[in-house]
């Protein structure tokens, strides 16, 4: 209390209530900092790692099956224009057919 004894009589009020309010600040952070585990912090962190795993591995399969519909679109096409083409020669195998029938 000696820097509280070279305080004007004005200032003793305000230095007593700032030297409490230390104190119970002091008593606040070691009750927060005793009762807060890293338990539950390291349980967050293990399920969100989880979960980017996860997500990761679905991103991946997303991919995949892109990969798979983009292939088989273009397969598709090819296969069409191949039909198209069969039914264009069988109709005019079909006219000549009908042109050598007659």
């Amino acid at each position: 209390m000696a820097a509280e004894d070279q305080l004007p009589e004005t200032l003793k009020p305000f230095f007593h209530r700032a030297t409490e309010a230390q104190e119970r600040l002091a008593r606040l952070e070691a009750a927060v900092a005793s009762t807060k585990t890293d338990v539950p912090d390291a349980e967050l962190v293990e399920k969100i790692t989880q979960m980017q795993c996860k997500l990761e591995e679905a991103n991946k399969t997303v991919k995949q099956e892109k990969d798979k519909v983009e292939k088989l679109t273009s397969e598709n096409e090819k296969q069409r224009y191949r039909i198209l083409h069969l039914v264009r020669a069988l109709e005019d195998a079909d006219e000549k057919l009908e042109k050598l029938s007659k």
